[in-house]
């Protein structure tokens, strides 16, 4: 960079570089980063802080109350937003930093772009050690930044002002690259943040950055093709990819036209709507009864931007038919001896389009599915059907639904429910789905569902959560009341962690420290959830039953603000119809009689796997 020239700190620079990076989609020029999550420090209040109060509303910023919640509600709007835009999340060097390792690595799993930068120490050393200062007896170097080096996409450390200028565009570059895209973080050292460098004008331009879409390879398309005309069963798996290339109409008229069956991974779900006469539903581990028959029966099995983890191929023991990967990242194409074809899932779906003209599956298939898809509609009506009994997770899913309109997302991570929803939801709009469960991460659940509602403020958005989650993140509740970002929540209440006292039992274990009742305790602690709902400024109630439930919905329905509804559910009852096998380890040796038995049963289908 040469020529012209402007005297500025180092964190007004890269403030002014954000608010100056643009994206074309669909043809609209739109800002690339939406704003800044902050809670400020004495690492980033006087530097990066007062970048931001300068600038305003060309980069607005975020008031959160926990640096992991912000991060999630980070990430919860870039998938929303399918990654074309993105948010950063700005923290001071210790605790606050080291809040946003966990969101860092949950952004990484999922493949989500977020800009993390958090404070640093003084590049200069003088005041060593400064409050919150990691020191490491044996590297000079090290900072508590570096734990997120293994779960950021791109790393940097800046210890020169000038350096930004070089780091900044490597940062966009990851974030905006299909294969590589995830977290990004710019450790700023907090001395260096408000040190003034001469920036030259042109790094402060306007950039317009475009989604890359790469084409297949030749030979690879080719064979993919070749399988597709010689299958009698194929069966398209449909991840994430799919959404983030925006392949859906792609994806369903293929599906339409040549009849190719579709089940979806967690990420995947809502590539078709539910009521697509080739949708499937859900694979895998928590699959519909429909799904997972077609992959056991299938003869090609077609990943469509998928990572294909264990939930989706049950353990290795779900996929025996011939397998292809359709991946933009050539890291996942290859995965579990797939032959691959790296790509742009949208891309790939539309050259299929027109290459199989009018290819179209045999009958027999399409009946075959047809039914299955058919009994499986009906046995998800029965488990969701309300009942006078203690709910059940699957009931309560059921009453959401039927009073829901048709562009609700569902937000929900970790523990049973995910597991629920992906086999008994029903997608009626696209981007109506949004689980995260690639990290898995309680407390995800409030401040992602936040994170969604500034995504599209039009749709209305359901949290779905634990008490067990609950009681790990909810400071982002008040969040949404403070921002006027209307979210309603349905809070479970099942007395602890009910989904992994179910696999505690599953694999013969005894009831042991999950729900409350079975945990050490003087006395059962009487929180009451709807206080507390009420205490963070949302309207709350707690009802009984699923008649009481669907009442209390009318009237989050009316509400303006944020509305918690609280009730009692069954830990113990799960659907049984579809799932599969996953492979929990359990232990050799025990004097349990139970593990006994349930080690034997492990043992059997680790024969079944797949190397």
């Amino acid at each position: 960079m040469s020529g012209e020239t402007i005297r500025l700190t180092m964190a007004q620079a890269l403030v002014r570089w954000m608010a100056a990076q643009r994206i074309d989609i669909d043809g609209t020029e739109q800002p690339f980063f939406a704003g800044v999550w902050a809670i400020f420090g004495h690492g980033n209040v006087a530097g990066v802080g007062e970048a931001l109060a300068e600038i305003g509303d060309a980069l607005p910023t975020y008031r959160a109350h926990n640096e992991q919640g912000m991060a999630h509600a980070a990430i919860a709007f870039a998938k929303a937003n399918r990654r074309q835009r993105v948010m950063a999340c700005t923290t001071s060097i210790g605790p606050g930093a080291t809040n946003m390792v966990t969101a860092a690595a949950l952004a990484h799993v999922n493949r989500l772009p977020v800009l993390f930068l958090p404070g640093d120490v003084y590049a200069s050393r003088l005041p060593d050690p400064v409050l919150q200062q990691i020191e490491d007896f044996g590297d000079g170097t090290v900072s508590a930044s570096d734990c997120f080096r293994p779960v950021s996409r791109y790393f940097d450390r800046i210890t020169r002002p000038e350096q930004i200028l070089d780091a900044a565009p490597r940062a966009m570059a990851v974030m905006m690259d299909p294969a590589r895209c995830g977290p990004v973080t710019l450790s700023l050292c907090q001395d260096v943040q408000a040190e003034a460098f001469d920036c030259p004008v042109s790094f402060l331009e306007p950039r317009l950055w475009r989604q890359r879409r790469p084409h297949p390879d030749v030979g690879e398309f080719s064979a993919l093709l070749q399988a597709i005309r010689a299958a009698q069963r194929p069966l398209i798996v449909a991840g994430g990819g799919v959404l983030y290339s925006r392949g859906e109409e792609a994806l369903a008229a293929l599906a339409q036209a040549t009849g190719i069956p579709v089940a979806e991974t967690q990420a995947g779900k809502g590539s078709l709507v539910a009521s697509h006469a080739q949708a499937l539903g859900s694979i895998g581990v928590t699959g519909t009864s429909a799904a997972n028959r077609a992959a056991r029966e299938a003869d090609l099995v077609i990943g469509l931007g998928t990572r294909l983890q264990d939930f989706t191929t049950g353990s290795r023991t779900l996929f025996p038919a011939q397998l292809f990967q359709v991946n933009v990242a050539a890291h996942d194409a290859h995965k579990h001896g797939a032959k691959s074809v790296v790509g742009d899932a949208r891309e790939v779906i539309e050259e299929l389009a027109l290459s199989l003209g009018k290819w179209r599956v045999p009958q027999a298939w399409e009946d075959a599915n047809e039914t299955a898809r058919a009994e499986w509609n009906h046995a998800a009506d029965a488990v969701m059907a309300p009942s006078d009994a203690l709910p059940s997770d699957a009931q309560v899913i059921g009453a959401v639904s039927r009073n829901a309109p048709d562009n609700a997302v569902v937000v929900c991570a970790a523990g049973g429910l995910p597991g629920e929803l992906h086999k008994l939801w029903r997608v009626r709009k696209p981007g109506g789905y949004h689980v995260e469960y690639g990290f898995s991460c309680m407390g995800y659940e409030i401040a992602g569902g936040l994170g969604v509602k500034m995504a599209d403020p039009s749709r209305e958005v359901f949290v779905l959560v634990g008490d067990g989650s609950y009681l790990m993140l909810n400071s982002e509740l008040a969040t949404s009341v403070m921002l006027g970002m209307k979210i309603t929540v349905v809070l479970l209440d099942n007395g602890g962690y009910g989904c992994i006292n179910r696999l505690q039992q599953a694999t013969g274990g005894r009831p042991f420290n999950n729900l409350l009742a079975d945990s050490r305790q003087e006395v059962l602690p009487p929180v009451d959830f709807a206080a507390h709902a009420r205490s963070l400024g949302a309207q709350a109630e707690k009802v009984s039953g699923i008649a009481a439930l669907e009442e209390a919905l009318g009237r989050a329905a009316a509400s303006r603000s944020s509305y918690v509804i609280v009730l009692e559910t069954d830990p113990a009852i799960t659907t049984q119809s579809g799932g599969h096998w996953w492979d929990v380890a359990v232990p050799q040796v025990s004097a349990r009689a139970e593990v006994v038995e349930a080690r034997a049963r492990y043992e059997d289908m680790k024969k079944r796997q797949m190397p």
